[in-house]
């Protein structure tokens, strides 16, 4: 046998056994998704926390052992959790830093509905705003990766929106935009900061960028719309294809008719149309009425998503409860996995049961391309607001 060809049969055991080596170091999450044991550090490591909904003005009908409490001591007990999360052990689910402690948190994002809509009594958005700033700004003491304190991002909801620019029912005052100039100048930090006088809606759309540990955080105005589109498409030429690109937003995917701008007559907000004219779009579909679905519209994101392979995943509220779950499109297109949170205030089960009271921890692997987001159990003890945080369910997505 000649030199050359033992050097192709040594090459070719060498092969194996490097494959083999590398497939021993895979294992399986609970959900099949194939995790890599490739070395994890702090360096290839993002982890935020995932809440929205936050209603100040409303009060919640129990909450540990008092009745109907204020929305801001509701949200203060939340940040109190937050406070304690550094130290607390994953779980062993086999997810991202399974089994490993928390030391720090790189931001919390907020998707929105911060005041809720000042109808029937409910405070305005701007006693709503300070609120929300004394709880969520001032009162986090998390730091980040860099030992910094802990940014917190926001956008706006339907409610913060109709807060700022009028509803077809009845509001007291007729129009606030407090939360949402709060909201501009603390995402888009313009030079000179907005004010009542100077702030104008229609123009300035409460959208941002982050680039936090490999992970582009893209922060959108209520819902992709051609507006936000556009907006998008100028942000992500300075993101490379390889970079994982997450989506936070209020609404859910498969948006409402009645966010859209008002297609009929004036294009106003009344109470016979009852389009909201949240989105700077123009609804189009069907008869133009809020009963029809927003097909076109959703069409036209899911065609956005395949011509960016690099958005991962979207993050929402607004139906207020823990889901994971993915996103096809209207005409089953795409597969976009999504992030649902619970509300403190008008969570869909937690409002009932308010050990289910949750958000969501989010840990992502930038190496071996992979996040995994559980869902933590604020006040599972409500008879003890000191007891620890619970972990709920957890869901590991591939973000190759």
């Amino acid at each position: 046998m000649n030199k050359r060809l033992i050097h192709k049969i040594s090459l070719f055991f060498v092969a194996i056994c490097y494959t083999l080596t590398v497939f021993a170091g895979y294992k399986t999450n609970k959900d099949t998704t194939v995790v890599s044991s490739k070395p994890i550090t702090g360096n290839n490591i993002v982890q935020f926390v995932f809440t929205s909904d936050q209603h100040y003005g409303l009060t919640k009908t129990t909450f540990q052992g008092a009745t109907e409490v204020d929305a801001h001591i509701v949200n203060a007990a939340l940040v109190a959790k937050l406070n304690t999360l550094t130290g607390v052990t994953f779980p062993n689910d086999g997810g991202v830093k399974a089994g490993c402690a928390i030391k720090f948190i790189d931001c919390v994002v907020t998707t929105g509905d911060i005041a809720n809509r000042s109808e029937k009594g409910v405070q305005a958005a701007a006693a709503s705003w300070s609120q929300f700033y004394a709880d969520y700004i001032t009162g986090m003491a998390l730091k980040d990766s860099n030992n910094h304190k802990t940014p917190i991002y926001v956008v706006p909801g339907n409610h913060d929106v109709s807060n700022a620019i009028g509803y077809h029912k009845m509001m007291t005052p007729p129009a606030d935009p407090t939360s949402v100039i709060g909201m501009y100048n603390l995402m888009v930090s313009p030079t000179a900061p907005k004010t009542a006088a100077t702030f104008n809606y229609a123009t300035d759309k409460i959208h941002a960028s982050k680039n936090i540990g490999g992970v582009h955080f893209i922060f959108l105005n209520l819902w992709p719309d051609s507006t936000e589109r556009a907006w998008m498409e100028n942000d992500l030429l300075t993101v490379s294809a390889t970079t994982p690109v997450f989506l936070f937003a209020h609404s859910i995917p498969d948006v409402e008719a009645r966010f859209f701008t008002n297609p009929n007559g004036a294009g106003d907000i009344n109470s016979t149309d009852k389009f909201e004219n949240l989105l700077s779009e123009v609804f189009k579909d069907g008869a133009k009425t809020i009963n029809e679905k927003a097909l076109i519209e959703q069409r036209a994101f899911a065609n956005f998503v395949k011509l960016h392979p690099n958005i991962k995943a979207y993050f929402h509220g607004h139906n207020n409860y823990n889901q994971y779950y993915t996103w096809q499109g209207p005409d089953s297109t795409i597969a976009l996995p999504c992030v649902r949170v619970d509300s403190p205030m008008k969570g869909a089960v937690s409002a009932k049961d308010e050990t289910k009271l949750s958000f969501q921890v989010v840990a992502v692997d930038t190496l071996n391309k992979s996040m995994t987001v559980r869902e933590c159990l604020w006040n599972a003890t409500p008879t003890n607001p000191s007891a620890p945080i619970v972990w709920g369910s957890s869901m590991t997505f591939s973000i190759q």
